[in-house]
């Protein structure tokens, strides 16, 4: 049994807000520590359900946030970016039997614990096929095109109930309660540790690998505060602008669907400007 971990951060135990998991940022290094202990206990879970083998993807910004030297010796970790598949990496070559989300959180336009999708603010909405979507929906369109199921997930509370809609089966630990985009009730990492690793466990037993699921063709609509955005992002080919601040784009599978997100996010990102946005 080969399970991959896709983890992020900003629904990590003891997250908030942005300091919490901006690299470099005055409460960065301690998060980092939260964060890797979520990620741990994930790890140890799953072996204790009988896992074979433990990969986690890193995912968050840089995806240089985990400690390495603080997991569990039987794990290993891809770590860095600029990766084919960005958050769901290693999902492609066909040997992994169950996907866990840690750390994930809430889409852009919605509540929870710093909701946002790919960039932390300048996208104000993303639709799947007309539904809002979060990341945890678009990477689990992606992985049920190689036939992988998503087993677990842990974030906020809001993060989990948007988890109902992409993976019903799936576990799911919730680390704190959102208050608003900057607040949430926090469990402490004693026993969001205890409480992953108990559902890790359990969740070893849906890494069952199925039939790829070829649910396209998939149109990906996306949101920005602003008309320039739009405008930067038709930049990418096949991507349409269909309102002031709205684009829109369709791909036959998710792989290429992902893909090409990616490329209008890098492209609006290096068009925000400091103070303007």
């Amino acid at each position: 049994m080969r399970i991959l971990i896709s983890a992020d951060m900003e629904g990590a135990t003891g997250v908030t807000w942005p300091d919490d998991v901006m690299p470099g940022a005055s409460q960065w290094e301690r998060c980092r520590s939260l964060f890797t202990s979520d990620v741990d206990a994930a790890v140890r879970g799953f072996y204790d359900g009988g896992a074979d083998e433990v990969i986690i993807n890193e995912a968050h910004s840089t995806m240089r946030n985990l400690l390495l030297e603080r997991l569990d010796g039987r794990a290993q970790m891809l770590t860095g970016r600029h990766k084919a598949l960005s958050m769901v990496e290693g999902v492609q070559h066909g040997d992994v039997d169950g996907i866990a989300f840690v750390g994930y959180h809430a889409g852009a336009g919605m509540e929870g614990v710093l909701a946002h999708t790919y960039l932390a603010n300048s996208i104000t909405g993303v639709w799947l096929n007309g539904v809002r979507a979060s990341e945890g929906l678009l990477n689990a369109q992606v992985v049920a095109e190689y036939g992988v199921p998503v087993v677990l997930v842990t974030g906020d509370d809001v993060a989990c109930e948007d988890a109902l809609g992409y993976a019903p089966e799936a576990l799911k630990v919730a680390v704190k309660d959102h208050v608003s985009r900057y607040a949430a009730v926090c469990r402490t990492p004693a026993r969001t540790a205890a409480d992953i690793r108990a559902a890790a466990k359990e969740a070893a037993a849906l890494a069952v690998r199925h039939e790829p699921v070829r649910g396209g063709p998939f149109t990906v609509a996306v949101e920005f505060d602003a008309e320039h955005l739009a405008m930067a992002a038709t930049v990418v080919p096949g991507v349409d602008r269909i309102a002031e601040r709205k684009v829109a784009y369709t791909s036959e599978t998710m792989y290429e669907g992902i893909r090409t997100f990616k490329a209008v996010t890098t492209i609006v990102s290096a068009a925000v400007e400091e103070q303007y946005g």
